[in-house]
């Protein structure tokens, strides 16, 4: 097994950097091993390759945040698993290339294919289908192939045409000086073809909107701000490139009763102060049903209880944690006359106790004032 390389080393940065001092030392980087700068070079290649994910993780607050907390373990986890190949990477930073190499990425810029451009959706779940997943569909509007020009944007029995302005090439060059500038061809718009005959079902695009149902599986322990991602379930590429990615958003309502903090659930319950004095075992909600919780004598009012394994699972392992119960002892407010004797009664029977646990504090005090 490979042991992969730390990414801000990779990248010859701190984990302090910010998002400008990331794209400056992956532009850094890319310029120096880039394959068109180092043909054969196989370690080379293996450098650009490393420092494209290293770039896409770092970039991405999320990765970011799983990487700093867990390693690369915690990425694998959350279901990243790099890029495949060269043309991933070119898709990915199309414009960081562009930036350095003039219009494209080399050789491979001309007819480089582009990736369909993400779509995003937010889910609301309540609290019980966040703790323990569901499986879901949901409908997302979306550009697709043409069903009747296949997506070439042609009227049915006819094919793209070379671009006469650019004869095929997609780009023209012009002179400045002692340099030659090459920019898109805007007549083709960098493709290289034009459409003579528009498809009259998308109008040359290639592409039309339609509403599709997407089956969502939600794992167990979401939270607010988690995000799912479908991938190529994205809009389809105006090229043939392959297909962006669906991300969902989840959103969690809140609960009347369990509030939550991490993987552990806290929820406040009522109980006399009789039952806090003396004890008591009482029924709790939980998010499966009901548990007996056993109130020790002379419950406080703040103390907590925990039911182990009542919470919410966790994403990495599945395992769940804790239910917390704060006490809140309540005072009645309304007495008969039986029960406000006994009170008074107890009352008498616990004011000479109280005065002397006062009288004992204050001689404390004293002392150490004096001593």
């Amino acid at each position: 097994m490979t042991t992969k390389r730390d990414y801000y080393e990779i990248l010859g940065i701190d984990k302090s950097a910010s998002e400008a001092e990331l794209k400056k030392a992956y532009r850094r980087k890319a310029v120096k091993y880039h394959p068109d700068k180092n043909p054969g070079n196989k370690q080379a290649e293996d450098k650009f390759k490393e420092a494209a994910e290293a770039y896409e993780v770092l970039r991405d607050p999320q990765k970011r945040q799983i990487y700093d907390q867990y390693g690369h373990q915690g990425l694998e986890g959350s279901g990243f698993s790099g890029f495949n190949g060269f043309e991933d990477i070119f898709d990915s930073f199309g414009g960081i290339f562009e930036d350095l190499f003039g219009f494209g990425s080399g050789s491979r810029g001309r007819r480089r294919q582009r990736r369909g451009a993400d779509l995003r959706y937010d889910l609301v779940l309540g609290f019980k289908e966040a703790a323990f997943g569901k499986e879901t569909e949901i409908e997302i509007e979306k550009m697709v192939s043409c069903p009747t020009c296949d997506g070439n944007g042609c009227e049915p029995g006819t094919h793209p045409e070379t671009c006469p302005h650019c004869r095929g090439t997609g780009q023209v060059s012009r002179n400045q000086g002692f340099f030659t500038i090459r920019t898109a061809c805007s007549s083709c718009r960098g493709t290289g073809q034009i459409i003579a005959r528009p498809c009259p079902e998308c109008r040359g695009n290639g592409q039309v909107k339609t509403v599709k149902r997407v089956a969502v599986k939600i794992p167990a322990g979401v939270d607010n701000g988690s995000r799912l991602r479908l991938s190529g379930e994205g809009e389809v590429s105006a090229n043939g490139g392959p297909s962006g990615d669906l991300y969902v958003f989840i959103h969690v309502d809140a609960h009347d009763f369990f509030h939550r903090d991490n993987t552990d659930i806290i929820c406040q319950i009522p109980i006399s102060f009789i039952q806090a004095a003396l004890g008591d075992e009482i029924t709790v909600p939980t998010l499966t049903g009901e548990e007996t919780l056993r109130i020790s004598k002379g419950t406080q009012p703040g103390d907590t209880f925990r039911l182990h394994g009542q919470g919410i699972p966790s994403l990495r392992t599945g395992r769940r944690g804790d239910q917390i119960i704060q006490v809140r002892v309540k005072t009645p407010t309304r007495l008969s006359k039986k029960q406000e004797k006994l009170l008074r009664e107890f009352q008498k029977l616990e004011a000479g106790k109280l005065t002397n646990k006062i009288k004992n504090a204050f001689k404390g005090d004293r002392a150490k004032a004096t001593g």
